[in-house]
């Protein structure tokens, strides 16, 4: 009989169960390799074994993915087009096309399901999968994930790298050392031996900024950071040096997010094919972003009551403003109103190469529960609702503004922190 993810609900062991009976956790990291570039390579069979990158449309855009193939020349995720062909002028660019990666996620997400319910779409490219109570069904972790990366390679026409760890710390850490194509188990036997001489950039949620701040006190390796005395650390960080102080000992306790989360925000950016800085040219592109970000709230139910606007500008120096409001919204006009307000309280010092919009403090939308209703206001609602509706029929921008007409469409890659459920980190 097939092993069905019915099946798996009633022979894997219960989390409370084996929580109870203090069995070590076994973590899978699926991370699928040069993601965006491979699928464009299982497609179109004159690309593969070239380098190449997938970006948005137009010259001014960045790499979201490369190849392994454009890897070994430099070029790397977010790099400008300009870099990438400066580095391998060889290197062929590709659109991305979001609805093909989606699909493929959702496919690798069913994969997953076989092996475990318990499974966390971290990312678009990324899965965790907890199999603490299911490996034995599969003859351990190790035959279990050559299993699940036989199955990805057959049924999706590329592959992926799988990490196994006793947390997603460690597993995710055995999938970025096994990259590409790999298979890397670390347990906790082997954990203080991989660790000790690791630098600190390598642990997942460590970033530049608090790999200078522990480069300062002395510490550049994961050995260094697991010893270091934990008011030194708490003393710099606060409670952030808590868990710093554990990660660097292999110990990071994540339950997976087996459910969707609820969104922290909900935004949009655009790249603009040439740099502006005049505000009539600026605040077509405002009034585009503040459609994007309204009608997306308003899709999934959500209101905001802060309104932030980023600016990059032509050197990449990038800095935002916030507002926050005295009611949430999701109105595409008030989205608008406010950040054309924030925009003329800035003096910009050069020419704008990205604009962004996001609206954060979200809240569930309910307007039967609202006792004092506006009336404008929910003239606006039933205007943008009914727009919506067209839109969703139609296609996007089927009916837009007219002032937003002048601006170009901006055309995306999907962000490869993308959920196929929900809007968590839903900027692009």
């Amino acid at each position: 009989m097939p092993l069905t993810i019915e099946t798996l609900h009633y022979l894997v062991i219960p989390p409370s169960s084996r929580y109870n009976q203090n069995m070590p956790g076994i973590f899978l990291c699926v991370d699928m390799d040069a993601f965006f570039a491979s699928v464009e390579q299982r497609d179109n069979p004159d690309l593969r074994g070239k380098p190449i990158a997938v970006t948005g449309a137009g010259e001014r855009t960045v790499v979201t993915t490369s190849s392994y193939e454009a890897r070994k020349y430099g070029v790397k995720t977010g790099m400008t087009v300009y870099e990438a062909k400066r580095l391998c002028p060889q290197i062929t660019l590709v659109v991305g096309n979001n609805r093909k990666y989606a699909q493929v996620c959702t496919a690798l997400q069913e994969i997953c399901l076989r092996f475990t319910p318990d499974t966390e779409t971290y990312s678009i490219d990324e899965i965790f999968l907890d199999v603490t109570g299911s490996h034995h069904l599969f003859n351990g972790p190790e035959n279990l994930a050559r299993v699940l990366k036989a199955s990805v390679r057959h049924e999706l026409g590329i592959t992926c790298t799988v990490g196994i760890g006793p947390n997603v710390l460690i597993a995710k850490l055995a999938s970025d050392l096994a990259k590409p194509d790999g298979l890397r188990w670390i347990d906790e036997s082997t954990i203080p031996s991989v660790l000790d001489s690791l630098p600190v950039k390598k642990l997942w949620g460590i970033g530049s900024h608090t790999e200078e701040k522990l480069r300062v006190m002395g510490i550049t390796t994961c050995g260094q950071l697991g010893r270091a005395p934990l008011p030194l650390l708490t003393k710099r960080f606060g409670v952030i040096g808590e868990r710093l102080k554990a990660m660097g000992t292999g110990i990071l306790e994540r339950p997976l997010e087996v459910e969707a989360s609820e969104p922290k925000s909900i935004g949009h950016s655009v790249t603009l094919s040439k740099d502006i800085w005049r505000r009539e040219e600026i605040t077509p592109c405002l009034l585009r972003l503040s459609e994007r970000v309204g009608r997306r709230a308003r899709r999934y139910g959500y209101k905001g009551k802060k309104i932030t606007l980023t600016v990059r500008y032509a050197d990449f120096k990038t800095f935002t403003r916030q507002t926050t409001l005295p009611a949430s919204t999701n109105d595409t006009v008030e989205i608008y109103r406010v950040s054309v307000a924030i925009l003329d309280n800035i003096r910009l010092r050069s020419s704008v190469r990205l604009l962004g919009i996001s609206l954060s403090a979200l809240v569930k939308d309910d307007r039967q529960m609202a006792l004092f209703r506006d009336a404008q206001s929910d003239k606006r609602a039933a205007v943008a609702n009914a727009v919506d509706a067209v839109n969703d029929r139609f296609g996007e921008h089927s009916i837009t503004f007219a002032a937003a007409m002048s601006e170009e469409k901006d055309h995306k890659v999907i962000s490869p922190a993308w959920r196929p459920s929900g809007v968590r980190k839903s900027d692009v």
